[in-house]
């Protein structure tokens, strides 16, 4: 099977299901960064040698591939017949609890914040730092699209709730590394 079909070489492309839409198109550009976000993803696991946090990244990078599978499937062909999902697995509160969760075990880690923090703090953080401002930008588009079209409330929850998640694993791989974090001191001029 060969990787270029030819099929989008007019600037459209084929939802889950079978529905013809532009490359333009906020659903397209909704699975699409959370493609990109799974991308930056595996950037931070190649940075970082700590194993219950290449763990959790590898179970992210599960969830955003089923939420990305979600988004590219519009609603009317999300579910069969006798009720269950086309996809298969799906976002469950339970997965926003996790993350809720590994936020909680981490932060146990950290000095309390008092002032606002610049991303950087080692390649592991800084990388870290991208995936956050991925993870707001997908969460923008979800809500985008869903002011336009039905979607599950769990998605925009979930991306809430990661770009949180990373913001503490940023500071976490700072002090794992022994990297500085830089701290944003308003000038007082």
């Amino acid at each position: 099977m060969k990787i270029y079909t030819k099929t989008g070489d007019k600037g459209s492309t084929s939802l889950y299901g079978g529905v013809k839409v532009s490359k333009a198109h906020i659903r397209i550009d909704a699975y699409g960064t959370t493609d990109e976000l799974n991308s930056n993803i595996g950037v931070i696991a190649s940075h970082n040698s700590n194993k219950q946090v290449k763990e959790q990244l590898l179970k992210i990078q599960e969830n955003i591939f089923v939420l990305g599978s979600e988004l590219a499937t519009p609603k009317e062909k999300l579910y069969l017949a006798n009720g269950k999902s086309r996809i298969g697995q799906m976002i469950q509160e339970s997965d926003i609890e996790t993350l809720e969760s590994w936020i909680d075990e981490w932060e146990k880690q950290l000095d309390p914040l008092t002032h606002f923090i610049l991303p950087g703090g080692g390649k592991a953080s800084a990388s870290a730092h991208l995936a956050r401002t991925v993870c707001r930008r997908a969460e923008r588009i979800v809500v985008a699209l869903a002011e336009n079209e039905e979607i599950r409330q769990e998605l925009q929850k979930y991306l809430n709730r990661l770009s949180d998640y990373f913001f503490v694993l940023a500071r976490v791989l700072a002090k794992m590394d022994n990297e500085p974090e830089v701290l944003w001191l308003p000038s007082k001029d």
